[in-house]
């Protein structure tokens, strides 16, 4: 079972890896859109804003660069997602190799596992 979930590990790690090579151009933050007299709803324009390096941006895009800011911004979210998930599972790679190695060192020296809470 071990090998099977290791297997299953590495090859997700290989996915996510080959995925993160295809993203295109990416970048942080959210962009909404805003009026310069919001009660009459007029003077529409849109607003980018991200934190870079501890500190707080706000940038003003202008109608044409909506979209491409868009894909970036949604570039940069499965970016965060598929790192996020490649850390996970290197934590779970990790972890079943520390018992894979025990559990052998445990068989090869004809032990036994202790009970829980003694020493």
């Amino acid at each position: 079972m071990e090998n099977k979930t290791f297997f299953q590990i590495e090859k997700r790690i290989q996915t996510i890896k080959a995925r993160l090579q295809d993203i295109g151009p990416m970048r942080p933050g959210s962009l909404t859109k805003q009026y310069r007299n919001p009660k009459e709803g007029t003077g529409e324009f849109f607003q980018l804003s991200y934190t870079y390096k501890m500190k707080s941006k706000t940038e003003y895009v202008r109608p044409q660069f909506v979209g491409p800011v868009r894909e970036q911004i949604r570039n940069y979210k499965i970016f965060k997602n598929l790192v996020e998930e490649w850390v996970a599972l290197g934590i779970q790679y990790s972890q079943l190799s520390m018992k894979a190695d025990i559990d052998r060192l445990d068989s090869t020296h004809g032990q036994t596992k202790k009970p829980k809470g003694r020493k």
